[in-house]
């Protein structure tokens, strides 16, 4: 997590620093947020290494809905990982948990989450204006979305 929002790339959309202690509160709170069903994350891993972070930024099992939001590490990006990721919690939430909707939001000008949302099979539903302070001003924002019934 310190590393991850260590990054200046990460930093420009996230708009966020954490110190360890920070980190440390924000893990732990982790399953809480799980049990108060209203948003939860993983580590990205290839099994020996943390390669980033995916969570559900907001989650409603009533309503079946989530929004999920990602980030890589700076060595891990451009092999897929992100995808790989929403795949794999898209494919789960579906079937595992009985979601039935999942956005991805993103700034309008983050082509590289653009670029996942998409090959993840989220079809973009259009542009919230100037929705998401980020660092440098004011952004659009681009909404993608999952529903269960999609073709797979």
């Amino acid at each position: 997590m310190v590393a991850g929002y260590s990054d200046p790339a990460i930093q420009q959309w996230h708009d966020r620093t954490m110190d360890m202690a920070e980190a440390v509160a924000w893990l732990e709170a982790w399953p809480n947020r799980w049990r108060e069903e209203t948003s939860c994350g993983w580590a990205v891993t290839d099994g020996r290494q943390v390669l980033g972070q995916i969570a559900f930024r907001t989650i409603d099992l009533y309503e079946g809905s989530a929004e999920v939001s990602y980030w890589v590490l700076p060595a891990a990006r451009g092999r897929g990982v992100a995808q790989q990721a929403v795949l794999a919690l898209t494919n789960w939430s579906f079937d595992v948990l009985g979601l039935h909707r999942i956005e991805i939001n993103h700034s309008a000008l983050n082509v590289a989450s653009c670029r996942v949302a998409t090959r993840a099979g989220y079809a973009l539903e259009g542009t919230k204006r100037s929705q998401t302070l980020h660092p440098d001003g004011w952004h659009d924002m681009h909404q993608h979305a999952r529903i269960a019934t999609d073709p797979r």
